[in-house]
């Protein structure tokens, strides 16, 4: 508590209520700012990646492993980084795992910009990368509630995510910007993409800086000795004994696999359905995250609302909906439009869930809630598989209509086996369920 005291110090713990709030935390602004870099690069990464291996194979299987590599780290490695956000201080953590990234994107920026780099290059990387990521993600995760109070958490958390949708509408239109000059100018896609690359280990460096000024250490919570496996287990039978927090879990995995999809087979539909470009398909990524950051920003501005059980269903069928609408699209202008929608309610849905599961969690357990999320979501691609398999089979317009109407169904079984999802209100103190439904468990 004395930690979060001194990263508030500077600017007083009371001030005016607004869009903008959490960002008057002195740490909490290097820790946005620190996410900001990261995430720009992790977007303008996913273009390059996406139209690079596109282009060499023309195939979205091949886009589904790439993503695959990156992400079957957090399945396997995800516990362990909880168990180490639990035990250790949470700043070096960060820290290391961006130098890190700073030095593999360099390393694959050489052999990109050589033009020597081949499929099985993106899967090395994509493990490594993700094996990174797996160790500091529930760290930094878990480090939000730490700097800001309960009030502003939904706030801080819509904030965190207005960074990712922010890299989103300016990172791909970059990345493909940059990739088109280099091909203008007579060099190879191979060499465009390669400088993207250099960029991006920059930008992960800015986000060392910007971590190592903060203030904030992550001190551990005391509790009693115990073993990492012991931990591990604790953390089990925490989710397992929490049924409102095992419920925000699924809701969390299941219905965002299937609504995310569309970002997943992005450079497939831009090349088969709307025959676009490199240029084109930053168009479309960065339209997409103009929804998903008015939908973060939103909801920054909403704050700390009540009825946050029902929002996230209501959110969650307006995505559905949108999803199917962009899969019918034709037109790269309409595409975008359809595009934005699906950005704007996956980005309210995704943050709304996020932040009641880090208000229902005990700190001393944070980390390790965090790390089953991350093995939740490093599952998420095996789901896309199938809709993978479906767009190159039967085509990517059904392909996604198929995604829309399994976002729909899953919420529909998750209201029906977790009705009190639903009832959920403030989702802290008093407030916390709806008047006649109680506080439940994992609710404080």
């Amino acid at each position: 508590m004395a930690e979060m005291a001194r990263s508030r110090g500077a600017s007083g713990s009371l001030y005016k209520k607004g869009m903008f709030e959490s960002l008057r935390v002195r740490d909490f602004r290097y820790l946005w700012f620190s996410s900001l870099a990261a995430t720009f690069a992790m977007q303008m990464q996913m273009v390059a990646r996406g139209w690079l291996i596109y282009d060499m194979t023309n195939s979205p299987m091949a886009l589904t492993w790439v993503m695959l590599s990156f992400m079957l780290p957090s399945f396997l490695f995800s516990l362990a980084g909880g168990v180490i956000a639990d035990r250790l201080h949470k700043k070096p953590i960060m820290i290391a795992s961006q130098i890190l990234n700073a030095v593999a994107t360099t390393v694959l920026a050489v052999i990109i910009f050589s033009e020597q780099v081949t499929f099985a290059h993106f899967i090395y990387f994509g493990l490594f990368n993700g094996t990174v990521l797996s160790f500091s993600m529930p760290a930094r995760t878990a480090v939000i509630p730490e700097v800001v109070d309960r009030e502003s958490l939904v706030n801080a958390m819509a904030l965190q995510s207005a960074t990712f949708n922010l890299s989103r509408i300016l990172g791909p239109a970059l990345a493909g910007g940059l990739i088109a000059l280099f091909a203008a100018g007579g060099a190879s896609g191979m060499r465009g993409v390669g400088t993207v690359f250099f960029v991006i280990a920059g930008l992960y460096l800015v986000s060392v800086v910007a971590t190592s000024l903060m203030h904030y250490v992550g001190k551990p919570q005391e509790r009693p000795p115990s073993t990492p496996l012991e931990d591990v287990a604790e953390g089990f039978r925490y989710m397992r004994t929490e049924r409102l927090i095992l419920g925000l879990l699924i809701m969390g995995f299941l219905p965002m696999t299937f609504g995310f999809s569309a970002s997943f087979l992005l450079p497939a539909f831009n090349k088969d359905v709307i025959a676009g470009g490199p240029e084109d398909l930053g168009f479309l990524m960065t339209a997409m995250g103009v929804g998903a950051l008015a939908g973060s920003l939103a909801l920054a501005r909403l704050g700390d609302i009540g009825s946050k059980g029902r929002m996230m269903f209501a959110t969650a069928y307006c995505w559905a909906v949108s999803l199917a609408a962009f899969a019918l699209t034709k037109t790269l202008w309409l595409a975008m439009a359809m595009g934005a929608l699906t950005g704007f309610f996956g980005a309210v849905f995704g943050s709304m869930n996020m932040s009641i599961v880090q208000l229902a969690i005990q700190p001393e357990i944070r980390g390790r809630v965090m790390s089953i999320m991350m093995m939740a979501h490093g599952l998420m691609p095996l789901g896309i598989i199938p809709i993978s398999g479906a767009a190159e089979s039967i085509g990517i317009h059904v392909a996604l209509l198929l995604a829309g109407a399994l976002l729909a169904i899953s919420m529909l079984g998750l209201g029906a086996a977790y009705p009190e999802l639903r009832h959920i209100h403030k989702g802290h103190g008093e407030d916390a369920m709806l008047p006649g439904h109680g506080a439940g468990p994992g609710m404080p």
